[in-house]
């Protein structure tokens, strides 16, 4: 099995909404913010190949599946479709990929599974041959929204996952289609249901975790550190807490999908207590697990 960082349409976003009840003072000491407060994300995706045989794209990135008016709007910074360009540049197209997983349904970790936007085309969904996997409790919240979040859906994605007769709804640690290859961690503080998927190391150890929106990049890692789009700051805290110790006692990588600098580095522990990273990787290419 190989593993590569794929990266996606990039975005950019207010910093104060990314970094919650963080002061300005100190967040843009992490990550220097533009004229209009905005600061520059990744949407980065994690490639197995050979996993048990198969191709698995952990997720997909925002795409470019907005019109013109909504990419402004949400800081889209690319019209093309950018996860596309990089999974060609490993030899691959949507068409060869056979598993993909979704760690919950917000518009930012979805989009690049619609084809790019065309004025007057309706949403058409890429990956054709590949089996669509998520929570079953996101899944729920996905399809029956609260006001706070509906914005954060894209209406017509879920019916279009559901009519592909290829979408397996996950409830549990481990889903039916990667067997014990993949063990799925599950957080309610961002959204109910995130599901946090970690490629398997040797007797459970040595692995990676796709962080999703639980830790969204190296400064998030800091425990009181959360976003104002969280759901339930306090609760996402105690939930990266716990799953940071398990991290650490077992090894496992932690893989971000919005850290525009750091795709995967080793959770560390200092002195005090307090949680960060050490040996990040800016990117990766065909490294063995």
């Amino acid at each position: 099995m190989k593993l590569y960082s794929i990266e996606g349409n990039t975005q950019k976003l207010d910093g104060g909404a990314m970094f919650g009840n963080a002061p300005k003072a100190m967040w843009q000491k992490w990550i220097a913010p533009d004229d209009e407060n905005r600061i520059p994300l990744a949407c980065r995706c994690l490639l197995a190949t050979d996993l048990d045989g198969r191709n698995v794209l952990f997720e997909t990135g925002i795409g470019a599946f907005f019109e013109p008016k909504l990419r402004e709007r949400y800081g889209v910074v690319e019209a093309r479709h950018v996860l596309l360009e990089s999974l060609a540049r490993v030899g691959l197209k949507h068409d060869d990929i056979d598993v993909v997983v979704l760690s919950h349904l917000h518009f930012d970790h979805v989009g690049g599974l619609l084809a790019p936007w065309e004025e007057h085309a309706p949403l058409r969904l890429l990956f054709s041959k590949a089996k669509y996997v998520v929570g079953a409790a996101h899944w729920e919240r996905a399809t029956h929204p609260h006001p706070r979040d509906r914005a954060s859906f894209i209406p017509g994605v879920a019916e279009l996952l559901e009519a592909s007769g290829r979408l397996e709804k996950v409830d549990g640690g481990y889903s039916h289609t990667l067997g014990k290859a993949v063990r799925f961690h599950y957080s309610q503080g961002h959204t109910p249901g995130l599901m946090l998927a970690e490629i398997v190391g040797p007797h459970g150890k040595d692995g990676v975790v796709y962080c999703a929106d639980l830790i969204p990049g190296t400064p998030w890692v800091h425990l009181p550190v959360t976003m104002g789009y969280d759901r339930a700051p306090e609760m996402l805290i105690d939930e990266k807490r716990e799953f940071l110790d398990d991290k650490l006692r077992r090894g496992v990588r932690l893989f971000f999908t919005h850290d525009h600098r750091v795709a995967m580095a080793a959770p560390h522990r200092d002195e005090r207590g307090r949680y960060g990273t050490i040996d990040a990787q800016a990117q990766f290419a065909g490294t063995s697990l």
